[in-house]
Protein backbone atom coordinates (compact mmCIF):
# COMPACT_ATOMS: atom_id res chain seq x y z
CA UNK A 1 0.00 0.00 0.00
CA UNK A 2 2.79 2.36 0.83
CA UNK A 3 4.42 1.59 -2.46
CA UNK A 4 1.18 2.47 -4.37
CA UNK A 5 0.84 5.78 -2.61
CA UNK A 6 4.46 6.63 -3.24
CA UNK A 7 4.07 6.05 -7.02
CA UNK A 8 0.91 8.17 -7.18
CA UNK A 9 2.60 11.06 -5.42
CA UNK A 10 5.63 10.90 -7.71
CA UNK A 11 3.42 11.11 -10.83
CA UNK A 12 1.56 14.12 -9.41
CA UNK A 13 4.78 15.99 -8.77
CA UNK A 14 5.98 15.38 -12.32
CA UNK A 15 2.74 16.88 -13.74
CA UNK A 16 3.02 19.99 -11.62
CA UNK A 17 6.57 20.55 -12.83
CA UNK A 18 5.49 20.35 -16.45
CA UNK A 19 2.65 22.82 -15.98
CA UNK A 20 4.97 25.44 -14.63
CA UNK A 21 7.10 25.38 -17.76
CA UNK A 22 4.13 26.41 -20.10
CA UNK A 23 3.69 30.19 -21.14
CA UNK A 24 0.89 32.10 -19.51
CA UNK A 25 -0.57 33.41 -22.93
CA UNK A 26 -0.77 31.39 -26.10
CA UNK A 27 -0.08 33.35 -29.31
CA UNK A 28 -3.12 33.93 -31.54
CA UNK A 29 -2.58 34.18 -35.29
CA UNK A 30 -5.27 36.02 -37.42
CA UNK A 31 -5.77 34.05 -40.57
CA UNK A 32 -7.56 35.92 -43.42
CA UNK A 33 -10.72 34.21 -44.67
CA UNK A 34 -12.35 34.43 -48.11
CA UNK A 35 -15.55 32.87 -49.46
CA UNK A 36 -15.14 29.74 -51.45
CA UNK A 37 -17.55 28.69 -54.28
CA UNK A 38 -17.86 25.14 -55.34
CA UNK A 39 -18.85 24.56 -58.97
CA UNK A 40 -20.03 21.45 -60.68
CA UNK A 41 -19.90 20.77 -64.38
CA UNK A 42 -22.73 18.75 -66.00
CA UNK A 43 -21.97 17.20 -69.34
CA UNK A 44 -24.97 16.27 -71.55
CA UNK A 45 -24.50 13.55 -74.04
CA UNK A 46 -27.02 12.49 -76.75
CA UNK A 47 -28.01 8.89 -76.79
CA UNK A 48 -27.18 7.15 -80.01
CA UNK A 49 -30.06 6.75 -82.47
CA UNK A 50 -31.70 3.34 -82.32
CA UNK A 51 -30.87 0.98 -85.07
CA UNK A 52 -33.43 -0.19 -87.62
CA UNK A 53 -33.78 -3.50 -85.77
CA UNK A 54 -34.48 -1.69 -82.49
CA UNK A 55 -37.10 0.57 -84.21
CA UNK A 56 -38.94 -2.39 -85.67
CA UNK A 57 -38.88 -4.15 -82.32
CA UNK A 58 -40.26 -1.06 -80.58
CA UNK A 59 -43.08 -0.69 -83.09
CA UNK A 60 -43.99 -4.32 -82.69
CA UNK A 61 -44.36 -4.10 -78.94
CA UNK A 62 -46.04 -0.64 -78.90
CA UNK A 63 -49.60 -1.08 -77.60
CA UNK A 64 -52.39 -0.11 -79.98
CA UNK A 65 -54.26 3.06 -79.05
CA UNK A 66 -57.70 2.34 -77.75
CA UNK A 67 -60.69 3.95 -79.39
CA UNK A 68 -62.85 6.13 -77.15
CA UNK A 69 -65.66 4.30 -75.48
CA UNK A 70 -68.95 4.42 -77.32
CA UNK A 71 -71.34 6.96 -75.96
CA UNK A 72 -74.94 7.54 -76.75
CA UNK A 73 -75.60 10.35 -79.25
CA UNK A 74 -77.02 13.58 -77.99
CA UNK A 75 -80.75 13.84 -78.27
CA UNK A 76 -82.23 17.05 -79.57
CA UNK A 77 -84.81 18.56 -77.27
CA UNK A 78 -88.34 18.32 -78.62
CA UNK A 79 -90.24 21.54 -78.23
CA UNK A 80 -93.89 20.79 -77.65
CA UNK A 81 -96.21 23.75 -78.20
CA UNK A 82 -98.72 24.40 -75.50
CA UNK A 83 -102.25 23.31 -76.27
CA UNK A 84 -105.20 25.49 -75.37
CA UNK A 85 -108.44 23.85 -74.25
CA UNK A 86 -110.17 24.69 -77.52
CA UNK A 87 -107.42 23.02 -79.56
CA UNK A 88 -108.28 19.61 -78.07
CA UNK A 89 -110.96 17.60 -79.88
CA UNK A 90 -112.76 14.78 -78.11
CA UNK A 91 -112.57 11.46 -79.90
CA UNK A 92 -116.21 10.71 -79.14
CA UNK A 93 -117.72 14.18 -79.52
CA UNK A 94 -119.23 15.63 -82.73
CA UNK A 95 -116.76 18.54 -82.31
CA UNK A 96 -114.29 16.35 -84.18
CA UNK A 97 -115.91 17.80 -87.29
CA UNK A 98 -113.21 20.43 -86.95
CA UNK A 99 -110.65 18.03 -88.41
CA UNK A 100 -112.24 18.17 -91.86
CA UNK A 101 -110.46 21.46 -92.58
CA UNK A 102 -107.13 20.94 -94.39
CA UNK A 103 -104.28 22.04 -92.14
CA UNK A 104 -106.48 22.87 -89.15
CA UNK A 105 -106.61 21.72 -85.52
CA UNK A 106 -108.99 24.11 -83.74
CA UNK A 107 -112.69 23.03 -83.59
CA UNK A 108 -113.72 26.63 -84.09
CA UNK A 109 -111.22 27.66 -86.71
CA UNK A 110 -108.34 25.18 -87.10
CA UNK A 111 -105.42 27.44 -88.11
CA UNK A 112 -103.40 25.97 -90.89
CA UNK A 113 -99.90 24.63 -90.39
CA UNK A 114 -96.98 26.79 -91.49
CA UNK A 115 -95.30 26.04 -94.80
CA UNK A 116 -91.89 27.35 -95.90
CA UNK A 117 -91.86 29.97 -98.61
CA UNK A 118 -89.33 28.01 -100.61
CA UNK A 119 -88.73 24.53 -99.22
CA UNK A 120 -86.55 23.53 -102.14
CA UNK A 121 -84.04 26.28 -101.36
CA UNK A 122 -83.35 25.01 -97.84
CA UNK A 123 -79.95 23.27 -97.72
CA UNK A 124 -79.68 19.74 -96.41
CA UNK A 125 -78.32 19.56 -92.83
CA UNK A 126 -77.62 15.85 -92.57
CA UNK A 127 -73.94 14.89 -92.72
CA UNK A 128 -72.98 11.23 -93.16
CA UNK A 129 -69.46 10.14 -92.17
CA UNK A 130 -67.82 6.71 -91.86
CA UNK A 131 -67.68 6.86 -88.06
CA UNK A 132 -70.47 5.22 -86.09
CA UNK A 133 -73.15 7.46 -84.68
CA UNK A 134 -72.57 5.92 -81.25
CA UNK A 135 -69.13 7.57 -81.12
CA UNK A 136 -70.66 11.03 -80.96
CA UNK A 137 -70.09 12.66 -77.53
CA UNK A 138 -73.19 13.55 -75.57
CA UNK A 139 -72.22 17.24 -75.64
CA UNK A 140 -71.86 17.36 -79.43
CA UNK A 141 -74.78 18.90 -81.36
CA UNK A 142 -76.83 16.45 -83.38
CA UNK A 143 -75.93 18.16 -86.68
CA UNK A 144 -72.16 18.09 -86.07
CA UNK A 145 -70.03 15.75 -88.17
CA UNK A 146 -68.68 12.68 -86.33
CA UNK A 147 -64.90 12.49 -86.15
CA UNK A 148 -63.46 9.19 -87.50
CA UNK A 149 -61.76 6.93 -84.98
CA UNK A 150 -58.55 6.60 -86.98
CA UNK A 151 -56.55 8.40 -89.64
CA UNK A 152 -57.34 5.69 -92.14
CA UNK A 153 -61.06 6.32 -91.69
CA UNK A 154 -60.67 10.10 -92.03
CA UNK A 155 -58.84 9.61 -95.32
CA UNK A 156 -61.94 7.95 -96.77
CA UNK A 157 -64.39 10.51 -95.34
CA UNK A 158 -64.30 13.13 -98.16
CA UNK A 159 -64.77 10.52 -100.86
CA UNK A 160 -67.63 8.87 -98.98
CA UNK A 161 -69.40 12.20 -98.35
CA UNK A 162 -69.07 13.10 -102.02
CA UNK A 163 -70.59 9.77 -103.05
CA UNK A 164 -73.55 10.25 -100.67
CA UNK A 165 -74.15 13.80 -101.90
CA UNK A 166 -74.08 12.65 -105.50
CA UNK A 167 -76.90 10.15 -104.86
CA UNK A 168 -79.34 12.77 -103.47
CA UNK A 169 -81.02 14.68 -106.32
CA UNK A 170 -81.92 18.30 -105.77
CA UNK A 171 -85.64 19.07 -105.62
CA UNK A 172 -87.05 21.40 -108.23
CA UNK A 173 -87.91 24.87 -106.85
CA UNK A 174 -91.60 25.54 -106.24
CA UNK A 175 -93.56 27.18 -109.06
CA UNK A 176 -95.65 30.23 -108.10
CA UNK A 177 -99.29 29.66 -108.99
CA UNK A 178 -99.32 32.87 -111.04
CA UNK A 179 -96.72 31.45 -113.45
CA UNK A 180 -99.05 28.67 -114.58
CA UNK A 181 -101.32 29.38 -117.53
CA UNK A 182 -104.98 29.65 -116.52
CA UNK A 183 -107.94 29.22 -118.84
CA UNK A 184 -111.36 30.09 -117.43
CA UNK A 185 -112.96 27.70 -119.92
CA UNK A 186 -111.54 24.80 -117.86
CA UNK A 187 -113.40 25.80 -114.70
CA UNK A 188 -116.17 23.29 -113.95
CA UNK A 189 -119.79 24.21 -114.44
CA UNK A 190 -122.11 24.38 -111.43
CA UNK A 191 -122.25 20.99 -109.70
CA UNK A 192 -122.69 19.37 -106.29
CA UNK A 193 -120.43 16.50 -105.24
CA UNK A 194 -121.61 14.17 -102.48
CA UNK A 195 -119.03 12.47 -100.26
CA UNK A 196 -118.84 9.76 -97.64
CA UNK A 197 -116.57 10.83 -94.81
CA UNK A 198 -114.74 8.25 -92.70
CA UNK A 199 -112.76 8.96 -89.54
CA UNK A 200 -110.95 6.56 -87.26
CA UNK A 201 -112.41 8.40 -84.24
CA UNK A 202 -115.96 7.41 -85.22
CA UNK A 203 -117.53 3.95 -85.63
CA UNK A 204 -119.88 5.48 -88.21
CA UNK A 205 -119.57 7.54 -91.39
CA UNK A 206 -120.31 11.22 -91.89
CA UNK A 207 -121.87 12.94 -94.87
CA UNK A 208 -120.24 15.69 -96.88
CA UNK A 209 -121.05 17.95 -99.83
CA UNK A 210 -119.08 20.26 -102.09
CA UNK A 211 -121.33 22.76 -103.84
CA UNK A 212 -119.66 24.64 -106.71
CA UNK A 213 -121.61 27.45 -108.39
CA UNK A 214 -120.25 29.55 -111.21
CA UNK A 215 -121.33 32.56 -113.19
CA UNK A 216 -119.38 34.23 -115.98
CA UNK A 217 -117.12 36.35 -113.76
CA UNK A 218 -117.98 35.20 -110.25
CA UNK A 219 -118.19 32.01 -108.22
CA UNK A 220 -119.29 30.58 -104.90
CA UNK A 221 -118.12 27.33 -103.25
CA UNK A 222 -119.40 25.64 -100.11
CA UNK A 223 -118.06 22.56 -98.31
CA UNK A 224 -120.16 21.06 -95.51
CA UNK A 225 -119.67 18.07 -93.19
CA UNK A 226 -122.62 16.87 -91.11
CA UNK A 227 -123.28 14.40 -88.31
CA UNK A 228 -126.01 14.10 -85.65
CA UNK A 229 -127.66 17.30 -86.80
CA UNK A 230 -124.48 19.36 -86.45
CA UNK A 231 -122.82 20.85 -89.50
CA UNK A 232 -119.58 22.61 -90.21
CA UNK A 233 -119.66 24.84 -93.29
CA UNK A 234 -116.86 26.61 -95.14
CA UNK A 235 -117.83 29.15 -97.79
CA UNK A 236 -115.74 30.96 -100.40
CA UNK A 237 -117.02 33.57 -102.81
CA UNK A 238 -115.31 35.95 -105.19
CA UNK A 239 -114.49 36.86 -108.78
CA UNK A 240 -112.68 35.17 -111.67
CA UNK A 241 -109.64 37.07 -112.97
CA UNK A 242 -106.76 36.25 -115.39
CA UNK A 243 -104.98 34.27 -112.64
CA UNK A 244 -108.04 32.16 -111.77
CA UNK A 245 -110.25 32.41 -108.71
CA UNK A 246 -109.98 35.68 -106.79
CA UNK A 247 -111.66 35.19 -103.39
CA UNK A 248 -113.32 38.15 -101.71
CA UNK A 249 -114.57 36.49 -98.52
CA UNK A 250 -113.90 33.15 -96.83
CA UNK A 251 -115.87 32.01 -93.79
CA UNK A 252 -115.75 29.02 -91.48
CA UNK A 253 -118.85 28.36 -89.39
CA UNK A 254 -119.17 25.84 -86.59
CA UNK A 255 -121.35 27.12 -83.74
CA UNK A 256 -119.93 30.59 -84.48
CA UNK A 257 -118.51 32.10 -87.66
CA UNK A 258 -115.08 33.59 -88.37
CA UNK A 259 -114.17 35.10 -91.71
CA UNK A 260 -111.33 36.52 -93.81
CA UNK A 261 -111.81 39.52 -96.11
CA UNK A 262 -109.64 40.06 -99.19
CA UNK A 263 -109.01 43.79 -99.67
CA UNK A 264 -107.34 43.96 -103.06
CA UNK A 265 -107.29 47.75 -103.20
CA UNK A 266 -105.08 47.87 -100.09
CA UNK A 267 -103.30 44.58 -100.80
CA UNK A 268 -104.24 43.14 -97.40
CA UNK A 269 -106.32 40.37 -95.87
CA UNK A 270 -108.21 41.25 -92.69
CA UNK A 271 -109.92 38.90 -90.25
CA UNK A 272 -113.10 39.16 -88.21
CA UNK A 273 -111.28 37.57 -85.27
CA UNK A 274 -109.10 40.74 -85.02
CA UNK A 275 -105.94 38.79 -85.73
CA UNK A 276 -103.14 40.70 -87.54
CA UNK A 277 -103.61 41.49 -91.23
CA UNK A 278 -101.47 39.68 -93.78
CA UNK A 279 -100.22 40.92 -97.17
CA UNK A 280 -102.30 39.77 -100.13
CA UNK A 281 -100.17 38.20 -102.86
CA UNK A 282 -101.16 37.66 -106.51
CA UNK A 283 -102.98 34.38 -107.02
CA UNK A 284 -103.89 34.04 -103.32
CA UNK A 285 -106.57 31.49 -102.42
CA UNK A 286 -108.48 30.46 -99.32
CA UNK A 287 -108.61 26.93 -97.91
CA UNK A 288 -111.64 26.00 -99.98
CA UNK A 289 -111.03 27.84 -103.25
CA UNK A 290 -107.49 26.43 -103.45
CA UNK A 291 -108.93 22.95 -104.15
CA UNK A 292 -110.90 24.24 -107.16
CA UNK A 293 -108.05 26.49 -108.30
CA UNK A 294 -105.58 23.60 -108.40
CA UNK A 295 -107.94 21.58 -110.55
CA UNK A 296 -108.43 24.49 -112.96
CA UNK A 297 -104.67 25.00 -113.31
CA UNK A 298 -104.11 21.31 -114.03
CA UNK A 299 -106.92 21.28 -116.59
CA UNK A 300 -105.44 24.38 -118.26
CA UNK A 301 -101.92 22.92 -118.65
CA UNK A 302 -101.78 19.21 -117.65
CA UNK A 303 -98.33 18.74 -119.23
CA UNK A 304 -96.88 21.27 -116.77
CA UNK A 305 -97.45 19.10 -113.70
CA UNK A 306 -95.23 16.05 -113.99
CA UNK A 307 -94.63 13.95 -110.85
CA UNK A 308 -92.39 15.81 -108.42
CA UNK A 309 -93.54 19.28 -109.49
CA UNK A 310 -94.24 21.58 -106.53
CA UNK A 311 -96.71 24.46 -106.75
CA UNK A 312 -96.64 27.39 -104.33
CA UNK A 313 -99.93 29.07 -103.40
CA UNK A 314 -100.67 31.65 -100.72
CA UNK A 315 -103.54 30.11 -98.75
CA UNK A 316 -105.72 32.14 -96.40
CA UNK A 317 -107.58 30.70 -93.42
CA UNK A 318 -110.25 32.38 -91.30
CA UNK A 319 -107.62 33.84 -88.94
CA UNK A 320 -104.28 33.76 -90.72
CA UNK A 321 -102.51 32.93 -93.97
CA UNK A 322 -99.30 31.42 -95.27
CA UNK A 323 -97.69 29.79 -98.30
CA UNK A 324 -98.71 26.20 -99.00
CA UNK A 325 -96.58 23.89 -101.13
CA UNK A 326 -98.34 21.14 -103.09
CA UNK A 327 -96.24 18.37 -104.63
CA UNK A 328 -97.74 16.51 -107.57
CA UNK A 329 -97.70 12.74 -107.84
CA UNK A 330 -98.95 10.41 -110.55
CA UNK A 331 -102.41 9.41 -111.75
CA UNK A 332 -103.89 6.70 -109.52
CA UNK A 333 -106.96 4.48 -109.72
CA UNK A 334 -109.29 5.09 -106.78
CA UNK A 335 -111.89 2.64 -105.54
CA UNK A 336 -114.60 4.98 -104.28
CA UNK A 337 -118.18 4.48 -103.03
CA UNK A 338 -119.45 6.06 -106.26
CA UNK A 339 -117.29 3.80 -108.43
CA UNK A 340 -113.67 3.78 -109.62
CA UNK A 341 -112.12 7.08 -110.62
CA UNK A 342 -108.73 8.16 -111.93
CA UNK A 343 -107.21 10.76 -109.60
CA UNK A 344 -104.09 12.94 -109.87
CA UNK A 345 -102.55 12.97 -106.41
CA UNK A 346 -101.28 16.12 -104.70
CA UNK A 347 -99.65 16.14 -101.27
CA UNK A 348 -99.03 18.94 -98.83
CA UNK A 349 -96.45 17.46 -96.47
CA UNK A 350 -96.26 18.48 -92.79
CA UNK A 351 -93.22 20.56 -91.88
CA UNK A 352 -93.53 20.95 -88.12
CA UNK A 353 -94.17 18.52 -85.30
CA UNK A 354 -97.96 18.79 -85.16
CA UNK A 355 -98.69 19.72 -88.77
CA UNK A 356 -101.35 17.81 -90.69
CA UNK A 357 -100.70 15.94 -93.91
CA UNK A 358 -103.16 16.80 -96.69
CA UNK A 359 -103.68 14.50 -99.68
CA UNK A 360 -105.99 15.44 -102.56
CA UNK A 361 -106.91 13.43 -105.66
CA UNK A 362 -108.20 15.52 -108.59
CA UNK A 363 -110.39 13.48 -110.96
CA UNK A 364 -110.37 14.33 -114.70
CA UNK A 365 -113.87 12.85 -115.06
CA UNK A 366 -115.12 15.25 -112.36
CA UNK A 367 -113.68 18.34 -114.13
CA UNK A 368 -110.62 17.99 -111.87
CA UNK A 369 -112.65 18.56 -108.70
CA UNK A 370 -111.52 16.50 -105.68
CA UNK A 371 -112.61 12.88 -105.82
CA UNK A 372 -110.94 12.21 -102.49
CA UNK A 373 -109.52 14.33 -99.65
CA UNK A 374 -107.59 12.72 -96.82
CA UNK A 375 -106.27 14.58 -93.76
CA UNK A 376 -103.86 12.78 -91.42
CA UNK A 377 -102.92 14.10 -87.98
CA UNK A 378 -99.44 13.80 -86.48
CA UNK A 379 -100.70 11.08 -84.11
CA UNK A 380 -102.14 9.01 -86.98
CA UNK A 381 -105.80 10.07 -86.71
CA UNK A 382 -107.36 10.67 -90.10
CA UNK A 383 -110.45 11.95 -91.91
CA UNK A 384 -111.06 10.46 -95.36
CA UNK A 385 -113.57 12.11 -97.70
CA UNK A 386 -114.56 9.95 -100.73
CA UNK A 387 -116.77 10.76 -103.69
CA UNK A 388 -120.19 9.10 -103.85
CA UNK A 389 -122.15 10.94 -106.55
CA UNK A 390 -122.44 14.11 -108.60
CA UNK A 391 -125.64 16.15 -108.81
CA UNK A 392 -126.70 19.14 -110.88
CA UNK A 393 -126.64 22.54 -109.22
CA UNK A 394 -127.96 25.98 -110.10
CA UNK A 395 -125.77 29.02 -110.59
CA UNK A 396 -125.65 31.49 -107.69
Amino acid sequence: MKTWLSLTLAVLLVHLALLQTLPLNLPVTNTPTSPTFATRTVVLTRAPAPSADQTVATQQVKPKAKKPAARAPAREPVVQPSLTPESTVSSTSPTALASVDPGATDPQEQPMADAPADAASAPATAVITPASATEQPASTPATAAITPASAAESATEPATAAMVSATIPEAAPPIPATEVAFNADHLPTSVKLVYRVEANKFPYTLSGELLWQRREQSYQAQLSISTFGQTRVQTSRGQIDPFGLAPERFSDKYRSEVAAHFNRAQGLVSFSANTPNVPLLPGAQDRLSVLVQLGALVASAPQRFSPGTTLRVQTIGPRDGDLWLFTFGSLETLELPGGPQQGLKLVRQPRQLYDQKLEVWLAPDLAYLPARIRITEANGDYVDQKWVASEAADSP
